[in-house]
């Protein structure tokens, strides 16, 4: 079993920047793929960008590329997504998710683990 827990949401303005942290409980967190993902109203929850065990592969959406970065602190057994020049459309709850495969960790399908979700808001 693994415990999320995501902390670090908030109400922002278009343009500014938001760190999320997770941190991780229960397994050893440097076996484990990390992602994030988020739901919007209305719409499914959609992969924004993953971290592989060791922390020297990430992937990301389209949509967040050169703005948001995940990275993970072993020692913390934390995983960070840190988000900048923020946009309206970034808005949604933000969940963290975990498990062992890195070849599924853009599917919500590929994850067992997830945490309670924290909220962004951004206003334009």
């Amino acid at each position: 079993q693994v415990q999320l827990v995501e902390s670090g949401g908030g109400l922002v303005q278009a343009g500014g920047s938001l760190r999320l942290s997770c941190a991780a409980s229960g397994r050893t967190f440097s076996t484990l793929t990390m992602g994030w993902f988020r739901q919007a109203p209305g719409k499914e929850r959609e992969f924004v960008t993953a971290i592989s065990w060791g922390g020297g592969s990430t992937k990301y959406a389209d949509s967040v590329k050169g703005r948001f970065t995940i990275s993970r602190d072993s020692a913390k057994n934390t995983v960070y997504l840190q988000m900048n020049s923020l946009k309206p459309e970034d808005t949604a709850v933000y969940y963290c998710a975990a498990d062992q495969s890195w070849f599924t960790a853009t599917t919500t399908s590929g994850y067992n683990y997830w945490g309670q979700g924290t909220q962004v808001t951004v206003s334009s």
